[in-house]
């Protein structure tokens, strides 16, 4: 059995649920998955836990160290992490120069033998070559279309409107709340309403969403956003900026709505999304994902594949 180690923080309330939800799915796969949490914020922080570390690797000795996030793959590379793969996610390459200035010597000086991106925008942007595109995936058996009414009940959602839902934390810069707030302010139409809605756990992620009638992101930047891929598994309209992969996400499925950042364009896509509603009511979203092969079973197989190629080029 393979044996791999997770490294990753856990400065925001334990391990990300997206890497957990990896790890799952991996296991799943065969993957026996241990995880190292980074506690410590900044540079200092996180570069106390080298030590820490190198002792856990000497311990459980995994055929692969796998670090999620620029900063994590930045320690397990100076604890002697090897074979070394990668996992960026939308910040590590867009937040700005300078990180990605020491993702490029780090990839080099360490040898790290794969880096996984999520989506084709940030391979590009990224500018290394031996980057495999492999978005995170979505488990079907836990996102999946649900019946509304007794949900939006739960949720405080206003039965006889239809609700937008912003699902981050407006205070966030790269969710970008202002340009959602004032594409609502130039709307002024009582049939709708912006609903925020954030630090929930995750269980109540697939309620939330199909709780909504369409869901809202106005983000400056993304990787391969899973509010997206999640509300498509639940058969929910969207409107979305053009960030990260959304324009491939979307395809030509009626229902997405691709907006600029105006707050007058957003407004305009709203609208027609209202309308879709009214007609349509929901998507093909969930067929649309598995379509992608992004169903978190085909995802983790990749993953997979993506070890064994390390493994045997390491040999």
């Amino acid at each position: 059995m393979m044996k791999v180690l997770f490294v990753s923080s856990a400065n925001r309330n334990g391990i990300s649920v997206i890497v957990q939800a990896q790890g799952k799915s991996l296991q799943k796969e065969g993957v026996q998955v241990e995880y190292f949490s980074i506690i410590g914020k900044g540079y200092i922080g996180y570069l106390s836990n080298i030590r820490k570390l190198r002792k856990v690797i000497d311990e459980i000795n995994p055929d692969i160290v796998h670090a999620h996030y620029s900063l994590s793959a930045f320690v397990a590379s100076l604890a002697g992490a090897k074979p070394l793969v990668v996992s960026l996610m939308g910040s590590d390459v867009k937040v700005g120069g300078l990180l990605k200035n020491f993702i490029s010597f780090f990839q080099w000086f360490f040898s790290w033998k794969a880096i996984i991106v999520k989506s084709e925008d940030m391979y590009q942007s990224l500018g290394i070559r031996k980057v495999v595109v492999i978005p995170n995936g979505v488990d079907l058996k836990f996102f999946y279309p649900k019946k509304e009414t007794a949900l939006k009940e739960d949720h405080n959602f206003p039965v006889k409107k239809l609700t937008f839902l912003f699902l981050a934390n407006p205070s966030r810069i790269a969710k970008n709340f202002p340009l959602a707030d004032q594409a609502f302010k130039l709307i002024q139409d009582d049939r709708v309403e912006l609903q925020i809605v954030y630090n929930i756990d995750h269980d109540g992620v697939p309620q939330v969403i199909n709780a909504a009638d369409v869901i809202l992101l106005t983000s400056l930047w993304e990787g391969s956003p899973n509010i997206i891929k999640e509300a498509m598994a639940c058969n929910k309209p969207i409107v979305s900026t053009n960030v990260g992969d959304v324009v491939w996400l979307f395809g030509d499925e009626p229902g997405y709505f691709l907006a600029s950042f105006e707050p007058d364009d957003v407004a305009l896509k709203i609208l027609l999304a209202l309308d879709f509603v009214k007609k349509n009511g929901s998507t093909k979203g969930k067929a649309r994902i598995v379509k992608l092969g992004l169903d978190s079973e085909t995802v983790a197989k990749r993953v997979v594949d993506v070890y064994k190629k390390t493994l045997r080029n390491d040999n």
